[in-house]
């Protein structure tokens, strides 16, 4: 089996559960950003992984959006899958849903996206997998990730030009 044979964002997609306890929340019962940040670079980590079929390490949480707040007692359902790959590097988007448990009303409260680089066993960055799409929504997924890399390099290279 080829290693870097290309993949599928289904063949390394991971979803989770946890439910907000009282150590995960703020005075107001709500979810602290940082505990659904928590959540979402492991999620995240563990596609990059898989993916890769090596050790991953974040680069970047590139964008982080929290949409709705999720209260103590809520379950967190976490989806992640691969959006696009470079030579080394891959970026990985996390949608979280918020799923009130009695009434089963499920409401988006994040989105994020991260980019993370497989290592080698020296740990020098190492080339991934290619990604198979299929369908038009991993298509897209796959031209918005492109567009944020692109975007970030662009700002990357305005701000080291700017302090020469």
């Amino acid at each position: 089996m080829d290693p870097l044979a290309p993949k599928s964002p289904q063949e390394s997609a991971v979803e989770t559960r946890h439910i907000v306890l009282p150590d995960h929340a703020n005075h107001y019962g709500t979810a602290f950003g940082g505990a659904i940040m928590s959540w979402i670079d492991l999620i995240a980590v563990m596609v990059a992984q898989r993916h890769s079929g090596r050790e991953a390490v974040t680069a970047s949480i590139d964008r982080i959006n929290f949409i709705t707040p999720i209260l103590i007692g809520d379950h967190v359902h976490l989806l992640a899958m691969v959006n696009y790959v470079g030579r080394t590097s891959m970026e990985v988007g996390v949608r979280v849903n918020r799923e009130n448990p009695y009434t089963g009303e499920i409401t988006r409260a994040t989105t994020a996206y991260l980019s993370f680089v497989a290592l080698d066993p020296n740990r020098k960055p190492a080339l991934v997998p290619g990604l198979i799409l299929e369908t038009e929504t991993e298509k897209r997924r796959f031209e918005e990730g492109r567009l944020r890399v692109e975007n970030a390099r662009e700002f990357s290279k305005k701000i080291r030009e700017g302090r020469k």
